[in-house]
């Protein structure tokens, strides 16, 4: 877990009584260090009605208007609190679920109806009403959050299942709609905990108009959709799931948001959450909006929508999306088409002290969660601490290891013997960071085609191959994500408005390669040694790597001292390489505790017969040695055994 850096000062105390505004939340909203702003801004029912607070500093008149109020501008003034740029009002007879909006008229004349930023819940798109809601919900997840500082830990096991929730699984019978959120709590987790995946990480289930942009454009920071349920509703999934020993992590994205008019764009007439000019404030991919980092109040608003995800709805981790977008001011732009920091870099300084500032206040907040960035480029120390120079994260994607593998298989295993270092060079920075292995949604779609279509070779090799990719991950240091479907080998390409494939698991190959990844699961989980040093290069240990002639790699995993330690042999030619005499550190009977090959996965059947008895032969600088037979495109595990 990270640290939060010594002499760091943040507001981090417990919830305040009600929902209350003081001259104090006044102070750290305007200083940028307020990290609690749910408590106090935007609308809860009360007693008599509800009270509305929304900030809108260059505004010259703001009102509430809604189903209450026949959604008049002239009904329900609000009033500045004094100059903090805050407006409120308490407005009497607005019942819980009412829909409102904030109509704004600013100084230069422009009037809009706005959404509200700490609306709790908005209605289902296309409609873009906020609702006046509350965060009411009896939690029954005391267990998981007591021992959830160990399950998220880097020297626990962490095999992540990445879920799109709206395309996951979907009812033809009616209307070919998608589950609601309680529907998911009792399906996804009687899925998750069979297949053993130890967390799921969820594509951003914060509101969002287009449901195109799989969630990553942003109007809602405090609100889950309304497209599964109600809020109450995704507490129910998330707390089922931890009952079930699943963890959640949930993508979250600072980097940019959509210029939808009843959204964050333009708040008050003005630029208020974005940059005004161009080329800091609007993302020539995604053609949103960039948030102005150096602006204190949307920093707090930042960095309290990420505390509200982890307390209010116990979530165990936040991915952060488009981390090198923010990073650096030419992202994807040309030559004039950006402006250099201070001292004529490209480098995003407020950007970066906003991203340390973030992860100071979750890990002081909330140690035991995580933090994972992903982040594509090399820059250095994202995942060490801030008081180290670090960014702070707890974790990163590894990209390059993605991008490397997934082209070295891409190959026909003819020429791979030329491209071995494309399948070697991560051993030169695996520990560079603490690293997640992603196998993640952006490689299945756009034309990339699944994970399945990507192998080459006939029908038979594209799944061997398949299954030696699963194995291969598994097997390095780093925690472990997938994306739903390629356990269960699609063959198309994932798309956000249909379900999953799930009829070709009548099909014994595609029924194979998901008991392959379940097995991998609690192998992975049950194995010390293949977890516990996933961050520690004391963890892992060549054999050989030098093998490009057979494409062939072995290597050694290693848990605790006392831990056997797991020999990995992986060939990813079709050619069975017969006595292949790979070098020990053990005498005795190697089990042979996973073949991809095997025919339960779908494959030929070629082994070691369970075990292979080390010789005191000399190999690879080591006193003893294994003959084995490596199956065509397949990765066989041998454990060794105990004692030292």
């Amino acid at each position: 877990m990270r640290e939060a850096s010594p002499g760091v000062v943040c507001y981090a105390g417990p919830a305040m009584a009600g929902f209350s505004l003081s001259e104090q939340d006044l102070y750290l909203f305007n200083e940028g260090t307020h990290q609690r702003l749910w408590d106090c801004l935007g609308a809860r029912p009360t007693a008599s009605g509800a009270t509305f607070r929304v900030w809108a500093p260059d505004a010259e008149r703001v009102s509430v208007i809604g189903d209450f109020n026949g959604w008049d501008p002239g009904r329900h003034p609000l009033t500045p609190r004094a100059a903090s740029g805050i407006w409120e009002a308490d407005v009497p007879d607005v019942p819980r679920g009412a829909l409102y909006k904030y109509w704004i008229r600013g100084r230069n004349g422009h009037e809009e109806a706005k959404a509200d930023p700490y609306g709790l819940m908005h209605e289902t798109p296309p409609k873009t009403a906020s609702v006046v809601w509350d965060l009411d919900y009896a939690w029954q997840d005391d267990a998981w959050m007591a021992e959830r500082a160990t399950r998220n830990a880097t020297r626990s096991p962490m095999s992540i299942y990445e879920v799109h929730l709206g395309s996951w699984r979907r009812v033809p019978e009616d209307a070919d709609r998608p589950l609601t959120y309680r529907e998911l709590a009792h399906q996804l987790g009687d899925y998750v905990s069979e297949q053993g995946f130890t967390h799921v990480e969820l594509l951003p289930v914060m509101e969002h108009p287009f449901g195109g942009s799989w969630g990553y454009q942003v109007t809602g920071y405090f609100a889950p959709t309304s497209r599964f349920g109600t809020v109450q509703d995704f507490m129910y999934l998330v707390d089922h799931l931890h009952q079930r020993g699943i963890g959640v992590i949930l993508d979250w994205v600072p980097a940019h948001f959509p210029t939808d008019a009843h959204g964050l764009a333009l708040f008050d007439g003005t630029h208020l959450y974005e940059h005004a000019d161009p080329r800091l404030g609007f993302h020539p991919d995604w053609r949103s909006a960039i948030f102005n980092y150096g602006r204190h109040e949307v920093r707090a608003f930042l960095v309290s929508s990420a505390r509200f995800w982890l307390e209010v709805f116990h979530a165990d981790g936040l991915r952060v999306d488009g981390v090198a977008s923010m990073l650096y001011l030419d992202y994807s732009r040309e030559e004039g088409e950006w402006i250099p920091n201070v001292d004529g870099g490209r480098e995003n300084y407020a950007a970066i002290d906003f991203l340390r500032q973030l992860n100071e206040a979750v890990y002081l907040a909330c140690p035991d969660t995580q933090t994972i960035a992903e982040e594509s480029t090399s820059w250095p120390m994202v995942s060490r601490p801030t008081f180290m120079g670090g960014l702070g994260f707890g974790l990163k994607w590894d990209m390059g290891w993605m991008h490397d593998t997934l082209r070295y298989l891409q190959r026909d295993p003819i020429h791979r013997c030329y491209h071995h270092n494309e399948i070697t060079f991560r051993s030169l920075y695996a520990f560079h960071e603490t690293f997640v292995l992603p196998l993640s949604h952006d490689e299945v779609v756009h034309g990339k085609g699944s994970l399945l279509n990507k192998m080459p070779g006939d029908r038979w090799q594209k799944f061997a191959n398949l299954r030696l990719l699963f194995a291969y991950m598994y097997s390095q240091p780093g925690k472990k994500l997938l994306f739903m479907g390629s356990e269960i080998a699609q063959w198309r390409e994932w798309g956000h408005d249909f379900s999953l494939d799930w009829h070709l698991l009548d099909e014994a190959p595609h029924e194979g390669v998901q008991r392959l990844v379940r097995d991998l699961n609690h192998a992975y989980s049950g194995t010390p040694a293949l977890h516990a040093r996933d961050a520690e290069a004391s963890g892992f240990e060549w054999i050989d790597g030098s093998d490009s002639g057979r494409s062939v790699l072995c290597y050694l995993r290693h848990g605790e001292p006392g831990d056997p330690p797991v020999l990995v042999a992986l060939n990813f030619t079709p050619v069975v390489r017969h006595d292949y005499r790979i070098g020990v550190p053990r005498a005795g009977d190697w089990e042979e505790s996973l073949n991809t090959d095997a025919e339960v996965y779908g494959g030929s059947g070629v082994g070691n017969l369970g075990r292979v008895v080390a010789e005191e032969v000399p190999a690879h600088g080591r006193p003893w040695s294994l003959r084995v037979t490596l199956p065509p495109l397949a990765a066989v595990w041998f454990r060794a055994p105990e004692g030292a």
